[in-house]
């Protein structure tokens, strides 16, 4: 079951981060591109403590994947489009190994290290893109609050969320952890509710 752990996280946090090199790539920056991030190769993903993260706790992130918001045609939505395609990808993987599951799982028991890791992967999808929608920086949900926030009158706002966004992180699962306000509990069950419905596509 460990292995299927492994390879799951490798593979969902590999997925992840090459779409937002794909993404922006496609949208005219070469940044990913050029620093090697246009590939599926988990090397060029893995941010050590993402991964210690997602490991332990279930939830994590993988090395950002940067990009030049002025290179993108879409100056607006553009880095919006960058920032939610990891996440997309992780729900349409989550999806394509639901029907794989469904159909395997009528030839195999559950105890089959291909059953294990299908299952782990769809769990490992989900909770990824779960947890990178939360509208905090650096995560993905953070830009399109960011690009939310366009006018003059929230650049102070922007400004501090930007700055102390990974504080609030830390601080989150610091208070999740000493004081049970259950914040990861409760996207465990999301988790578990999104992946009954992906079986039942």
């Amino acid at each position: 079951m460990f292995v299927a752990w492994v390879l799951a996280i490798l593979f969902a946090l590999t997925v992840h981060e090459f779409s937002h090199a794909l993404m922006g790539s496609l949208l005219g920056d070469p940044t990913a591109k050029r620093l090697g991030r246009l590939t599926l190769n988990p090397i060029a993903h893995i941010d050590p403590f993402g991964l210690m993260a997602l490991v332990t706790v279930g939830f994590g992130w993988g090395k950002p994947v940067p990009f030049n918001p002025y290179n993108l045609r879409d100056q607006k939505w553009g880095p919006v489009k960058v920032a939610l395609a990891g996440p997309a990808m992780n729900l349409l993987v989550a999806i394509l190994l639901g029907f794989l599951l469904r159909f395997v799982g009528i030839w195999l028991s559950a105890t089959n290290l291909l059953v294990q890791f299908l299952y782990v992967s769809i769990f490992i999808n989900v909770a990824l893109l779960l947890f990178n929608l939360l509208p905090i920086p650096p995560l993905d949900g953070s830009k399109l609050l960011l690009a939310s926030l366009r006018g003059p009158e929230w650049a102070r706002l922007r400004m501090w969320l930007e700055t102390r966004g990974p504080w609030l992180l830390i601080g989150l699962v610091v208070l999740d952890a000493v004081f049970g306000l259950d914040v990861f509990g409760t996207l465990f069950r999301l988790t578990d509710g999104v992946i009954n419905l992906v079986l039942r596509v």
